[in-house]
């Protein structure tokens, strides 16, 4: 059985959504497009954008990772202007977002109003009440490898509806297929039904 990898940074993986890096050439397999907070140039913003909208090709998934990052140095109101400006392109081409977020997760909620497309926070290893208020506002969420040891986590995502749920490796080195199993057990389903699942989840947010 294939599993689709949500959000990686691998070439080899082609079942998945491929993150690109900025001013990469784009992937023949899905692939996901957009400036990250800590990738900001602000003397080449324009040129950032043009890119950006130039490499949306066929397999072009989603836009992302954008977001908000209170660790990194780039102003907090440039992040936010920069985010805005990928929210519109993607209300434009119709695409969901991948959301890469640290500790600013009411500050993204409260952009998701813009927003007319899905948004996926990836990674997602926070406290129970953010992944309620997330998931009460409309959003995804997607989990990785803390979710193999992390307790509170995998309670966290034992009462995340199906519906709302996607799986990644991100940049770590472990198997897709080992998260899945960890998943079906904490979901008490079998590995076709949660693939299934997944594959319903991505019908749904690619058609918005």
């Amino acid at each position: 059985m294939d599993f689709f990898d949500f959000h990686h940074h691998k070439k080899y993986i082609r079942n998945g959504i491929y993150n690109m890096n900025i001013e990469q050439i784009p992937p023949d397999f899905p692939y996901s497009i957009g400036i990250h907070p800590q990738d900001i140039d602000v003397n080449n913003l324009e040129q950032q954008f043009s890119w950006m909208k130039s490499m949306m090709f066929q397999n072009c998934f989603a836009i992302g990772e954008c977001g908000l990052d209170s660790l990194v140095s780039i102003d907090q109101k440039i992040q936010e202007d920069v985010f805005l400006r990928q929210i519109m392109v993607a209300n434009e081409v119709k695409k969901p977002m991948i959301i890469h977020c640290v500790r600013k997760f009411y500050e993204v909620i409260s952009f998701k109003k813009k927003a007319e497309q899905p948004m996926i926070i990836h990674g997602f290893n926070k406290k129970h009440q953010i992944a309620e208020d997330l998931l009460a506002n409309n959003f995804y969420l997607s989990f990785g490898k803390a979710v193999l040891y992390n307790l509170s986590l995998q309670d966290i995502l034992k009462n995340t509806p199906l519906d709302k749920l996607f799986l990644e490796t991100d940049n770590e080195d472990f198997s897709i297929e080992e998260l899945y199993d960890k998943v079906s057990e904490i979901k008490g389903i079998s590995l076709e039904q949660l693939n299934e699942q997944i594959l319903e989840n991505l019908h749904s947010i690619k058609n918005g």
